[in-house]
């Protein structure tokens, strides 16, 4: 078996500089099962981060599914096949009513990328809006909207971007209404300068769970006010659910039903097929025809029979498992062991999240709200060290981003958090 020094020599080689990896002392998987994963030693690790395989490492049922369609007819979309029907049917019957047509993609960047598209064919301009701390993927549109790695050549000016929301330290000094409004500010500034300027106004890109930015707790109705400006100016709100869809957040099926809002755009991504690749793009029937008006696009592999039996094989899962409960009241459990961690660890500044989509925020000092993000780090490669994997994420890189395989449970969540208090202790 190879080391991982000469995995990574050889990566390098054949796949080229600068390929990220997680943790300081990278894992080497070689298989995956449930909420568990085994590196080429044997060692069994708990995966807490992983939102991929959303019903669970190598499903079963979404194994048979892909196996039994491969094994039958994989084809694209100029030719008829009901599997994608089917599924879109099922699919939007879990949305608002006017949310009632799609186009599947490949992946979630694809999918941002036509929902950007689709409001540049609703209403004719091209601005668009996103905070300056999100991710919504990788191709050279959606790159456009990250602030964490600039496009070559700079920002093509249609993008404005917006403070990213931030419960433990809210814009306008006071959580509440007082940040709900000073955000919408933003967003209304933002707005003006587009109108002001030859692209116009298109559209707000935003995680309605905020994933990226360190999912702040925010209050009832906090977008209200932002998605009223949006309206009034004749833009489109897209809600990327890549990370809180599916159920993740525990209280609704998706992240924008839980911000109590209706999107008119909706992109999905990863955890679709549970890790099968597929994507999509869920809007009114009427917003679908005006981008296939406007632009062409055919994707060959997208929609495909294959990953349409993964996609409807992995719905199946969520609702006979009963997995969005799950979330629900596991996420409860964790969340509550938390608070009781953070009375004996002082490095615990906040504890936030929803469902099985949580963390804590460290910090140095808990009146000044110091970040710590590099003793974030140690915490997590510590935590990786003892066999329990999670990542960290957040507007400054010190909270800790667990997002498990939706059948994560109680006794999975014991195990983590002893491990946690175990590392905390050792600091």
């Amino acid at each position: 078996m190879a080391s991982n020094s000469a995995l990574l020599a050889r990566r390098e080689r054949l796949l080229g500089k600068n390929m990220a990896t997680f943790y300081q002392d990278p894992v080497h998987l070689v298989r995956g099962e449930g909420v568990f994963v085994w590196d080429a030693d044997g060692k069994r690790y708990l995966d807490c981060y992983n939102n991929v395989p959303h019903v669970g490492h190598c499903h079963p049922r979404v194994v048979e599914a892909i196996a039994r369609q491969a094994a039958t007819l994989n084809t694209h979309t100029r030719y008829l096949h009901e599997g994608i029907l089917d599924y879109v049917e099922r699919l939007t019957a879990t949305f608002d009513p006017s949310l009632d047509a799609a186009i599947l993609t490949c992946t979630g960047s694809e999918a941002n990328d036509v929902a950007l598209r689709m409001a540049q064919a609703v209403t004719g301009r091209t601005g668009v809006i996103a905070t300056n701390h999100t991710y919504h993927g990788n191709t050279t549109a959606v790159s456009q909207l990250s602030t964490r790695m600039p496009p070559v050549g700079g920002y093509g000016g249609h993008v404005r971007h917006v403070p990213a929301p931030d419960s433990y330290r809210p814009l306008g000094g006071q959580p509440g209404e007082p940040f709900a409004t000073a955000f919408a500010a933003e967003v209304e500034k933002a707005i003006a300068s587009l109108q002001a300027g030859p692209h116009g106004f298109s559209a707000l890109i935003i995680d309605p769970f905020f994933a990226n930015e360190g999912f702040p707790d925010l209050p009832a109705g906090f977008l209200d006010k932002t998605v009223a400006a949006v309206r009034k100016a004749g833009g489109l709100v897209i809600c990327d659910e890549v990370q809180p869809g599916f159920g993740r957040t525990g209280t609704h099926m998706w992240g924008h039903q839980r911000a109590g809002i209706v999107a008119d755009i909706v992109t999905l991504g990863k955890p679709m097929g549970n890790g099968h690749p597929i994507g999509g793009v869920v809007a009114n029937i009427d917003t679908v025809n005006a981008f296939r008006k406007a632009f062409r696009y055919f994707n060959t592999f997208g929609g495909n029979p294959v990953s349409c039996a993964a996609a409807m094989a992995v719905l199946d899962v969520i609702e006979d498992e009963g997995l969005v409960e799950n979330a629900r009241r596991v996420g409860e459990y964790t969340r509550a062991a938390f608070h009781r961690l953070a009375e004996k660890h002082a490095i615990i500044g906040d504890v936030r999240g929803s469902g099985l989509f949580m963390g804590t925020e460290f910090v140095l000092d808990r009146n000044a709200r110091t970040p710590a993000p590099e003793i974030a780090t140690r915490i997590i490669n510590a935590m990786r060290e003892r066999g329990v994997l999670m990542g960290k994420i957040g507007v400054h890189e010190c909270s800790t981003k667990i997002r498990p395989p939706m059948p994560f449970s109680r006794e999975n969540a014991d195990l983590m958090l002893s491990t946690f208090d175990d590392v905390l202790s050792g600091l």
